[in-house]
């Protein structure tokens, strides 16, 4: 009896290697029992918590968010992104993560976006949704008093894309969205399991083939590329068993930022690319902890 010879392993630069380190629901087979996980959770969050639904934060594309108000009035706010690489999932399959966050005396807002290559007949880049989320949080600003949050101790988190997206914000310059918003409208961030040189997935077949990246929408939309944002605070994690490249790209934002703008960056043992985002909600986790930690700080 002859045992079958093993596949042998991508050539390190092709194409096949970079969808080998950044095709996340190649890498973990059992990604559809963790969405469906989350879809239930959240459904049953949205039946049970008070919440406000789809309200609009713009008139364009997927430009609306669901607010979970907090338990006492003037409370911090964090501000959730989804990941699905930019192209899929909804803030809908995330409510999950907002009892968790009301139980640390939080008020939830969690956004929605325009997905890639087009959301209903109109074409979108990543840079594009960067600034529906710099839009989302300038309504945030304006409006969550009137939800019981305070406008000035928000708080971002997001997971994948989502952690993308939230070092975006944390970097952003709000003079530039509107000249009425604080210079600093939000100083600290966690990214989970995020990406922060977006060069590397113009190589990845897989993806390029909906997010269609330019250089100079890399250049636009990596903070790895960035100047160091003053003032601010990135905490970064990623799975212990997440791809090297992932494991990578969380080490780059601490390198380049520099510790003083990234003070906490760690892989967390044992957990895959979304099996990482269970720990956000289960107290007693290093991830539940960092969360509370960024809230109160």
């Amino acid at each position: 009896m002859t045992s079958s010879p093993a596949s042998p392993r991508p050539r390190a630069g092709s194409g096949d290697w970079f969808n080998s380190m950044y095709n996340n629901r190649a890498l973990v087979p059992d990604f559809a029992d963790h969405f469906a996980r989350w879809q239930s959770a959240s459904l049953a969050a949205r039946q049970a918590l008070k919440c406000s639904l789809d309200v609009a934060y713009g008139p364009g594309l997927n430009e609306t968010l669901d607010i979970f108000p907090a338990r006492r009035a003037n409370a911090p706010v964090v501000v959730f992104i989804h990941g699905g690489y930019w192209r899929s999932l909804d803030k809908s399959d995330h409510s999950f993560v907002a009892p968790a966050l009301l139980a640390m005396d939080a008020c939830v807002v969690i956004v929605n976006y325009a997905l890639c290559p087009e959301t209903q007949g109109q074409k979108v880049t990543v840079p594009d949704i960067g600034l529906q989320m710099a839009h989302a949080l300038a309504w945030t600003y304006r409006h969550i008093a009137e939800h019981g949050g305070d406008p000035q101790r928000i708080t971002l988190a997001g997971h994948s894309a989502g952690g993308h997206l939230a070092a975006m914000l944390l970097a952003c310059d709000w003079k530039a969205v509107d000249k009425k918003l604080p210079t600093h409208l939000v100083r600290k961030a966690l990214s989970i399991s995020g990406l922060f040189d977006l060069a590397p997935l113009r190589k990845a077949p897989f993806i390029q083939a909906s997010l269609h990246l330019t250089p100079k929408q890399v250049q636009m939309a990596s903070p790895a590329l960035w100047a160091s944002p003053k003032q601010r605070v990135l905490y970064t994690v990623a799975g212990g068993d997440e791809s090297a490249e992932f494991l990578r790209q969380n080490r780059l934002i601490h390198q380049t930022w520099g510790p003083r703008a990234v003070p906490v960056c760690e892989d967390l043992p044992g957990l895959n690319h979304f099996s990482v985002l269970g720990d956000l909600i289960q107290p007693g986790t290093r991830l539940n902890d960092l969360m509370r930690q960024l809230i109160a700080a």
